[in-house]
């Protein structure tokens, strides 16, 4: 796992690099929105996509356009490269390059979840957080306190435990009872964020790496940049746009983002909620082509 991170964040740094993408706050922006409209594929491979074509306003596998849409793929259609796991590439399709049967009126809507968040939608969360040795209670505060998240009171030194270790790392989220479910996942998404992202350090067991060496307004910046993509591509919408505003103007540099650890988080806490959405290939690898 930690060779594949380690390809995964070489090959973003050199797309960024040579691709001189995503420099200021204005098509950082961007970038999360374009992330949002593709809930079928993880948030890495939505960015890989936006690089490869600008503009792109959905994609999907051979096997998903033959199957959810009924549509075919184009004679001479250029394939567009995801990461895949088991299989270091796979090939998808951009919509303009199928033809068919009568798309729906909104397709990125096909897969996406309800706009809002039933309670026993978001209890299911507890369930499987107590897994990851995250705790998770609702507690009444006053209305002016969303949330936080800490490690217990007995346990403050970071956990070092390698992904093999059997005893799970122990974290406490709490979260307001009085709000209403879509404002509670807000917050939960935005405190798992801060954990995911390394802001409370490094946990091996969850994949987290170190840091804890971030100025403030940064770290918040960062959990409320995934919370915006993991709350959107799941039909709950925040109020991360105003809150984003306040941090980034369209002129200013977003050189100090580390967009590979945002992705990567963001992914996470959708994997760990059960959130994913799959797209689907005719066979387990997809394509064995070395990048």
């Amino acid at each position: 796992m930690a060779k594949n991170n380690t390809k995964e964040r070489a090959l973003l740094s050199q797309l960024l690099n040579d691709s001189k993408l995503y420099t200021s706050g204005k098509e950082f922006k961007e970038l999360l929105e374009f992330i949002n409209k593709l809930p079928n594929f993880a948030p890495f491979n939505a960015m890989l996509l936006q690089i490869q074509k600008k503009g792109l306003r959905f994609a999907a596998s051979e096997a998903d356009w033959k199957n959810k849409f009924n549509r075919t793929i184009n004679e001479g259609a250029r394939p567009l490269i995801i990461l895949w796991p088991f299989a270091p590439v796979a090939l998808v399709y951009d919509v303009d390059d199928t033809e068919g049967d009568k798309l729906p009126e909104n397709i990125a809507k096909a897969f996406k979840a309800t706009g809002e968040m039933p309670a026993s939608k978001f209890n299911v969360f507890t369930k499987l957080l107590a897994r990851k040795g995250i705790e998770l209670k609702l507690i009444e505060y006053g209305e002016a306190h969303a949330g936080h998240v800490k490690r217990p009171e007995h346990d403050l030194t970071p956990n070092l435990q390698s992904t093999d270790a059997k005893q799970k790392p122990d974290y406490q989220i709490r979260i307001n009872e009085i709000h209403e479910p879509k404002v509670q996942f807000a917050t939960l998404t935005h405190e798992l964020a801060h954990l995911f992202l390394g802001h409370l350090g490094m946990d091996k067991f969850l994949s987290i790496p170190d840091r804890q060496k971030l100025d403030h307004s940064t770290e918040e910046l960062e959990a409320e940049s995934v919370c915006y993509i993991v709350c959107h591509r799941n039909g709950v919408k925040p109020d991360s746009e105003a809150y984003l505003s306040s941090f980034v103007s369209d002129n200013m540099s977003v050189d100090k983002l580390d967009l590979y650890a945002l992705l990567k988080a963001a992914g996470q806490i959708e994997t760990t909620l059960g959130l994913t959405v799959h797209t689907s290939f005719n066979s387990t690898t997809p394509y064995q082509y070395e990048l």
